[in-house]
């Protein structure tokens, strides 16, 4: 029988469990202090791969493999996916505005495929719809695309064969255009988000899944799996976002800086429109694509605003206990169920870093140690590691303030010198 969140809430908090040897061992070093700068003016989809092709004459020529992917989504959660070239998302083309292009799709799924180039305007012959556009690619089978690239920017590609399964699956990936000799920011990032439904203790998405998902990653990975994202103080970062989620839309929030929508996958967004913001809407089968220039060093949050995207698996269908007095309950009904603790009557902080009994292969509701306390957020949520100078590949390490620079307890002389009246209440 597959363990339910039910379940979840009836394991103890004295329980030695595979993910409390995983948080010892591996998940407090899996964040962002490891991170390096990476090459500057260089497309990077961090914990993904950037495909320039090859050049072969006048064409540059891909290759895309549509097979059964193992991919671990963070340490502790390992999915049975599909995806392409042994990964999901796959990798990121990236081809040249004008250039002819030359794409294979290998088909080792168990079933019939296509592959459509979402928002580039393509021969309809090319645009990849089984039934209406095209055969669909059989098992087993080499097919060829092959178009004229017409536009610059930010796309994305997927199946349009039996989309609901293929997708939800993980079969997406993104596509970025550049235009001759353009000039490139200093950092250029890309991010495929995606949702799965994973019900805990198991390995495979439900692909029928329309609400409750559970698992929200950016390129395939959950916090604390998320490579972070590093630059320079003053050095011109873009971030391009895409969407190919089932049903939702995901504002995603940066801390620490304010940005543009340059962009969309149908193109630039005009100087005229544009405006300051610190989120984005990446809506439902969409691209977005910001700009932003650093100025404040740190270790600064990116993560997606809807809260029950920031936890993985616990985040949804829980019984309501906050404000709930337990009393004698949790005891009387330890004598007969052991294992039971009454759990969320005072609010779930800190439920991620209990060394708790969970079914195996699930990461419910974990983050990662951080440089002052547990990191409570996890599912759709990475680093942006700001820095006065970057140098070389060293290791960035976390963050380390400046004297006087963090927030701290206000002292009694402190609050009587400024009038404030503390009245200490218990909670």
């Amino acid at each position: 029988m597959t363990p339910t969140r039910r379940d979840f809430l009836s394991a103890t908090a004295a329980a030695s469990g595979l993910l409390g040897s995983i948080l010892k061992t591996g998940l407090a070093q899996a964040g962002p202090a490891p991170g390096r700068p990476g090459p500057r003016k260089v497309l990077h989809a961090p914990n993904g791969s950037v495909d320039q092709g090859r050049r072969v004459g006048r064409v540059r020529v891909f290759h895309l493999v549509a097979e059964p992917v193992t991919w671990e989504v963070a340490p502790g959660l390992v999915l049975d996916v599909w995806g392409y070239n042994g990964r999901t998302p796959g990798p990121v083309l990236e081809m040249t505005r004008g250039e002819r292009v030359r794409i294979y799709v290998t088909n080792h799924l168990p079933e019939s495929t296509s592959v459509h180039w979402h928002g580039m305007i393509v021969p309809n012959g090319m645009d990849g719809v089984a039934g209406l556009t095209q055969r669909p690619i059989p098992p087993g089978a080499t097919w060829r695309y092959e178009f004229v690239v017409p536009d610059a920017g930010t796309f994305m590609y997927h199946p349009h064969f039996d989309e609901m399964t293929q997708m939800a699956m993980g079969m997406m990936g993104m596509i970025v255009v550049r235009e001759p000799n353009e000039p490139r920011p200093d950092r250029d990032y890309c991010y495929m988000i995606n949702e799965w439904s994973v019900k805990p203790g198991t390995r495979k998405p439900d692909p029928g899944a329309m609400s409750d998902f559970n698992v929200l990653t950016l390129n395939g990975k959950v916090f604390p799996g998320t490579e972070p994202m590093v630059a320079a103080v003053g050095e011109r970062v873009r971030v391009r976002f895409g969407n190919l989620g089932a049903m939702d839309h995901h504002p995603i929030h940066f801390h620490g800086l304010s940005l543009q929508v340059t962009a969309t996958d149908g193109g630039p967004v005009p100087l005229s429109a544009r405006q300051p913001e610190t989120t984005t809407l990446v809506p439902v089968g969409t691209v977005r694509v910001v700009e932003m220039v650093p100025s404040e060093p740190g270790d600064w949050p990116v993560h997606c605003h809807m809260t029950h995207h920031v936890m993985t698996q616990m985040g949804h269908g829980l019984p309501n206990l906050l404000g709930v007095d337990p009393g004698g309950t949790e005891a009387g009904l330890q004598r007969h169920l052991p294992e039971f603790m009454a759990m969320g009557h005072t609010g779930m902080g800190g439920m991620g870093e209990m060394n708790m009994a969970v079914p195996e292969n699930s990461l419910p509701m974990k983050g990662a140690a951080g440089p002052f306390s547990y990191i409570d957020m996890g599912g759709m949520f990475t680093v942006l590691a700001v820095r006065a100078r970057l140098e070389g590949d060293a290791p960035l390490g976390w963050y380390q303030h400046p004297e006087g620079s963090v927030a701290r307890p206000a002292t009694h002389e402190e609050l009587a010198a400024d009038g404030v009246a503390v009245i200490s209440q218990a909670p």
